[in-house]
């Protein structure tokens, strides 16, 4: 995981059952397991739970997780919505988010979305700059002058300047890495036995637990 410097997040302590794969009942508790994230963030989706992925297409790490993430999107409840927050950490991470944006601003980003993972990874394309990937996404439908416009544009200025407000916010320091309503973050952590499924299974059950605080 690509790392930043650490925020450390104070946690209140809470639990809840699930089961472990010897089937031995294993709880979830902030400040072990999920951390907080103080003060919590406003959130982009309404009433509804908001479930933010922190992500790259320049992390390895994200695209192994890209299976994961479809699979929470697939299971989450009505009243939860999956998001999507890029990550700057490096130069060519910046120039992800930035094509991101531009894409989001296009509506392309969910016919495009797994199709770069498998360009970069599976297909090991030479995406080292914004012309290759503009050319990228017009191989997806969008015309390539006018994706790099936008993408050069104030308003996706404006929204990386907002993904660095927010990862100090929320204290993010990897990828990937999982909001839950702006209150909760959750990773991947060997150390602690949490794995990419472990993370669904807490992200399930923060938002059962927010859905409880709406009733």
């Amino acid at each position: 995981m690509m790392l930043r410097s650490l925020i450390l997040v104070a946690g209140l302590l809470s639990a809840a059952p699930t089961f472990a794969a010897d089937g031995a009942a294993r709880s979830w508790e902030a400040g072990r397991d999920y951390a907080l994230v103080e003060p919590p963030q406003p959130t982009g989706t309404g009433d509804k739970i908001e479930v933010l992925e922190v992500f790259s297409y320049a992390c390895p790490h994200c695209a192994h997780f890209q299976p994961y993430a479809e699979k929470l999107k697939a299971a989450l409840p009505k009243n939860a919505e999956f998001t999507l927050m890029p990550a700057d950490f490096q130069p060519r991470w910046v120039m992800f988010a930035r094509g991101f944006y531009a894409a989001k601003a296009l509506g392309l980003v969910e016919k495009t979305h797994q199709a770069m993972f498998d360009a970069i990874y599976r297909d090991n394309l030479p995406l080292d700059g914004m012309d290759a990937v503009a050319g990228f996404y017009a191989g997806h439908g969008a015309d390539k002058a006018t994706f790099l416009s936008t993408a050069d544009s104030f308003v996706v200025d404006g929204d990386l300047d907002r993904i660095r407000a927010r990862e100090i916010a929320y204290g993010i320091d990897s990828t990937p890495t999982i909001i839950v309503n702006g209150k909760f973050r959750v990773v991947a952590d060997s150390d602690k036995n949490i794995g990419y499924d472990d993370m669904l299974d807490i992200v399930q059950y923060l938002v059962a637990q927010e859905a409880k605080k709406k009733r």
